[in-house]
């Protein structure tokens, strides 16, 4: 078997999965993408633990590691985004990055600072 064919598979799944994570805005396909990048990884890692023919079967024994950090990613992230959708009704990443109270309505202007800010806390 010639290594060439796995690793090309694995970087074009890489890629996609790459592409996946910075393009989207949901964060269900992210968690998705991040998956795929992961698989992407566990290929070479078999791929080549079977070229080198290693007696120890490294390879599969750090894609089994792999694939048990994949599950609590998967379970961890999809109760933050249960969480966050619940708190927010929306499963959008750049709305996320608001933390507080979900009630508050999102600041678009900034807060005044310094003595603008202690006029106003002295008026009211």
């Amino acid at each position: 078997m010639h290594l060439v064919y796995p690793v090309v598979l694995a970087a074009l799944l890489f890629a996609v999965g790459v592409y996946g994570v910075l393009a989207r805005r949901n964060a269900v396909l992210v968690l998705m993408s991040v998956e795929l990048m992961l698989n992407a990884v566990n290929l070479n890692l078999v791929a080549v633990d079977a070229w080198l023919r290693d007696s120890l079967h490294a390879g599969q024994a750090l894609t089994l590691f792999t694939i048990t950090v994949a599950a609590a990613e998967i379970g961890l992230g999809l109760a933050i985004v249960l969480l966050l959708f619940r708190a927010r009704g929306t499963a959008d990443i750049d709305r996320a990055t608001a933390l507080g109270d979900p009630a508050e309505p999102f600041a678009t202007e900034e807060a005044p600072n310094g003595a603008e800010a202690l006029k106003g806390q002295a008026a009211a």
